[in-house]
């Protein structure tokens, strides 16, 4: 069955989650550290895990596939989907792909390396209007292929 996984700690399109999957009657699992906020319906489930270093990573890594579309910011995480065969996008609309994560994860790498020798350097540019229209034609489009099979 589809459903949609969303990495939820820090996600900034969890509203406009809902109302597609509601539009669509796609299940979310939204999967966080701890208690938040969801609304109270048939299709949403609220997963808390353990604050256990990467237990939300494992948690949503463990169930995706096929037949899943993951939200997360988080690179590694958004690797992982994709070799379990999921659709990944980012909550800014951009959609991770085989072609494009090695990119993402060198890119991550350099950066980590550049704050971890010291050189200040800036982080995301701010989550704007844009990004959240570009996130729900994405979402849509997603949900779209899986249901013609891809």
């Amino acid at each position: 069955m589809l459903q949609i996984l969303v990495d939820a700690d820090a996600c900034p399109v969890k509203e406009e989650i809902y109302k597609v999957a509601f539009r669509h009657a796609l299940p979310v699992a939204v999967v966080s550290n701890s208690a938040m906020r969801v609304p109270v319906h048939d299709l949403i489930q609220r997963v808390v895990v353990s604050d256990g270093f990467d237990a939300a990573d494992d948690w949503i890594a463990e169930r995706a596939g096929p037949q899943t579309i993951c939200i997360t910011a988080d690179i590694l995480l958004a690797d992982r989907c994709l070799k379990a065969g999921a659709a990944v996008l980012a909550p800014n609309g951009k959609p991770f792909t085989d072609n494009s994560i090695g990119a993402a994860i060198a890119t991550r790498a350099i950066m980590a390396d550049l704050r971890a020798g010291g050189d200040a350097i800036g982080g995301p540019p701010p989550f704007s209007k844009t990004d959240r229209s570009r996130f729900l034609s994405a979402l849509d489009e997603a949900i779209v292929k899986l249901k013609r099979g891809r």
